[in-house]
């Protein structure tokens, strides 16, 4: 029994083995909820950001849960792995469109292109443009080289720029370096760029003393999650001054309310974690993954981007 989101429908129901399978489709997250219990194999996402773990929690013998998301934020972690439950996930299906929203970000604080559209709003013809800074020499560090930080890596040095990476294993070779390096080399950039996967351990792992290492006047982009950074940390580093501008993409909480001093921050872009959404390709290349792996798990075959559990990601 397969129990996945009837927005996929019209795209996964022909590639299922329907003569192996039965599949149960949900409108919503009360009728995900309903279903879940029956569920050998469950696709529980919602697919919005409010998605609510109620539905996994209410998988009460299912064998293999898949999400969407490259990340494991809708997926009860301690559940899975204390009832043995594989878990694959969307790792890669955003991340060409999410690259592209980083390098988007990386423009338009080199260029403002924001306050240019507000003077558009006002119908106001500036003199000067509000900044127009070149890429091309200007240094870059991307926390996180994996499938969306390594694709953004390649579309900034197309524009010239000096990019260094932090993954887990270094290469100097090609300008990777560890885990436990980058916060020493704050001082050296001018864009850092957040791009790593959420994990317990990198909840505000940009903080205070990461926004004090950076250079002044340097600018900071978040295409990750926004529970990895203290935005209060990142507030001040505006308003004090220490950072440029910033770049978000994401927020703690989401959606982020009204009165959230976020919002009024200097020098800061936000958008509604829009990077991977609304993206077609997205959506057809997660039906074929899924169902590619329905076919992989009935034959006894491993399966393609499954979760390490113990890393959370």
């Amino acid at each position: 029994m397969i129990v996945a989101p009837g927005l996929m429908r019209p795209m996964l129901e022909p590639m299922l083995p329907l003569d192996q399978v039965e599949v149960r489709w949900f409108a919503d997250v009360d009728e995900a909820i309903a279903l879940a219990p029956l569920a050998d194999i469950g696709w529980l996402d919602i697919l919005r950001l409010e998605d609510d773990p109620r539905p996994v929690l209410a998988a009460s013998k299912a064998r293999w849960l898949h999400t969407t998301l490259a990340g494991l934020s809708k997926i009860p972690v301690g559940f899975a792995r204390e009832r043995g439950i594989i878990v694959t996930k969307g790792t890669g299906l955003t991340s060409r469109a999410v690259a592209d929203y980083g390098l988007m970000g990386v423009l338009m604080l080199a260029k403002r292109v924001d306050e240019i559209v507000r003077a558009q709003d006002r119908r106001e013809w500036l003199p000067q443009p509000p900044c127009n800074d070149d890429l091309d020499g200007a240094t870059a560090l991307i926390i996180g080289y994996g499938a969306i930080g390594s694709q953004l890596g390649d579309r900034l040095k197309a524009c010239g720029m000096i990019v260094t990476g932090v993954r887990r294993q270094a290469d100097p070779a090609l300008g990777m370096i560890g885990p436990d390096d980058w916060r020493a080399r704050l001082g050296e950039f001018d864009y850092v760029i957040l791009a790593a996967p959420e994990t317990p351990e990198t909840y505000h792992m940009i903080g205070t003393a990461e926004f004090d290492a950076m250079k002044t006047g340097a600018r900071f982009v978040n295409i990750a999650r926004g529970s990895m950074v203290d935005q209060d940390a990142l507030i001040a580093a505006l308003r004090g001054g220490r950072l440029r501008s910033a770049f978000v993409d994401v927020a703690d909480p989401e959606p982020l309310p009204a009165n959230h001093p976020l919002w009024a921050a200097p020098n800061i872009i936000i958008t509604m974690h829009m990077s991977g959404r609304g993206n077609l390709p997205m959506y057809v290349q997660a039906a074929k993954r899924f169902a590619d792996n329905v076919h992989r798990y009935l034959a006894g075959e491993p399966l393609e981007a499954v979760a390490d559990l113990d890393r959370g990601y």
